[in-house]
């Protein structure tokens, strides 16, 4: 059976430095016999949470699109910017609402159990693993398998080169080998389903 991996950056942002470091995780994860799919937040017009609106309205539509999806795949693979020290609001009401139970599921069905890969770039010297711990917090509240392998790109509007990969040979590789990993991981865990 073949891993599909659920890929997106917390920015949505045209250009982002994050979404080229999603593409070259999710090229290791390809290269290794997964389906990879790169959906854009944006495209998916979700409210800020909030508690009444859902008691008065349930899950809005698009939740309910992105749960289905969530559904369809085994494995997660994210790319978040650091915004103040944090991960971005865009990604953070995403989980909120993503975290609510629609009919029918049973709790935090689209994460629970389930292997993700956490990456970030930053023009800092950092690359944004300020949020990635706090993420990687929120992940683990989400009963997710957080792989240790958490890849941090500092300098990043020069990390790149011209055809999206990393300039830095052991950073390409470490991104690769991330996205081979998170396959490896989804699996195994399928078999011992």
């Amino acid at each position: 059976m073949t891993v599909k991996i659920i890929a997106f950056d917390g920015s949505g942002r045209k250009g982002s430095t994050n979404h080229l470091m999603l593409e070259v995780v999710a090229q290791g994860a390809r290269h290794a016999g997964a389906e990879v799919s790169i959906i854009n937040l944006r495209d998916y017009t979700i409210p800020l949470y909030d508690g009444d609106l859902e008691a008065n309205e349930g899950l809005p539509d698009d939740v309910l699109k992105l749960k289905k999806i969530f559904d369809e795949h085994q494995a997660i693979l994210i790319a978040s910017p650091e915004y103040n020290g944090s991960f971005t609001p865009l990604l953070k009401n995403t989980l909120d609402w993503l975290s609510r139970p629609a009919p029918g599921d049973t709790p935090l069905k689209q994460f629970k159990g389930k292997p993700v890969g956490l990456v970030s770039t930053s023009p800092g010297k950092f690359g944004g693993l300020r949020g990635l711990y706090q993420l990687q917090h929120v992940m683990f509240v989400l009963q997710t398998l957080i792989l240790p392998d958490i890849i941090a790109v500092g300098g990043a509007y020069e990390a790149f080169d011209e055809k999206g990969q990393l300039k830095d040979e052991k950073m390409q590789n470490n991104a690769l080998n991330l996205g081979h990993k998170l396959v490896k991981i989804a699996a195994a865990l399928q078999q011992a389903a």
